[in-house]
């Protein structure tokens, strides 16, 4: 499983270096509807949609007990999902990269991407701690009842 994991994560990035989605350039570009628009983006993701939609009835088929089907009872739309949606907005639009292409192009140790990926990990790394502190008081508070 293990292998399986590298290989797709090797895929994946080469994939945005090709396609030099590991470039803010790009993404940005992408993102300026209404100035020099740059629809490579565009492609890209429409080539893995169709890749996903061709490949994933195969996937389910060979392992259905590790495919996800659907969406987890009660995954509706809250606040929390519209507010990590803006962040995660927020931050690709103004450092260019999304967390994919990031750490991709923080492999060579690009500034740019070390300037998104270092706040970007500190900012996983504080969820986290959050979840984890209020999963704690919610298990205490059950516990006490």
């Amino acid at each position: 499983m293990l292998i399986a994991a590298l290989g797709s994560g090797i895929l994946f990035g080469s994939g945005l270096v090709i396609s030099g989605m590991t470039q803010p350039t790009k993404v940005i570009g992408f993102l300026d509807v209404l100035g020099g628009w740059d629809p490579t983006l565009a492609f890209v993701l429409a080539g893995a949609t169709g890749t996903h939609m061709l490949l994933r009835p195969l996937v389910k088929w060979l392992a259905p007990a590790n495919v996800a089907r659907g969406t987890p009872a009660g995954a509706g739309v809250d606040r929390n999902l519209l507010v990590g949606a803006a962040l995660f907005g927020g931050g690709w639009g103004l450092g260019g990269y999304c967390p994919g292409p990031a750490l991709t192009a923080a492999g060579p140790a690009l500034e740019s991407a070390l300037f998104f990926v270092v706040p970007m990990l500190v900012g996983m790394g504080m969820h986290s701690a959050y979840r984890r502190r209020r999963e704690s008081s919610s298990a205490d508070a059950t516990a006490a009842a």
